[in-house]
């Protein structure tokens, strides 16, 4: 599967954005799919996950109540919702797939994706 990451782009402090990640070479609902980021100077940390039926989400604490994670596997669109965003949430964004089974535990580590796509850059003015 290949995922072409969208959507970033530069946004003051409190502001919105939505990313998209769209699937391509087999159906996204084959996947669950998630949601990294990495700002400068600092490892890819995870922000959120999906189910591939879209039932279970997952996310971290810094972006609880903040971001949503979202699917529509008719489109094989996976979208990042984000809202009150912070100049921490500064980074490039990547979405990422995962063949295997979901659960809290496995979802949010960096090695448990097959597929990664190439990234978004999100920036957040003070």
């Amino acid at each position: 599967v290949q995922l072409q990451a969208s959507g970033g782009g530069l946004v003051q402090a409190g502001g919105s954005l939505r990313l998209s990640c769209a699937a391509s070479g087999r159906t996204s609902s084959s996947y669950n799919m998630g949601w990294f980021r990495q700002a400068p100077g600092k490892g890819r940390e995870f922000v959120a996950a999906i189910s591939r039926s879209g039932v279970s989400t997952y996310y971290a604490e810094s972006v609880k109540g903040r971001f949503t994670i979202s699917r529509d596997n008719a489109q094989n669109t996976v979208y990042l919702q984000m809202n009150s965003l912070k100049p921490e949430d500064t980074a490039v964004y990547y979405c990422a797939a995962d063949e295997g089974i979901a659960y809290s535990g496995r979802i949010s580590r960096l090695g448990t994706y097959d597929y990664w796509g190439q990234g978004t850059l999100v920036t957040v003015s003070s």
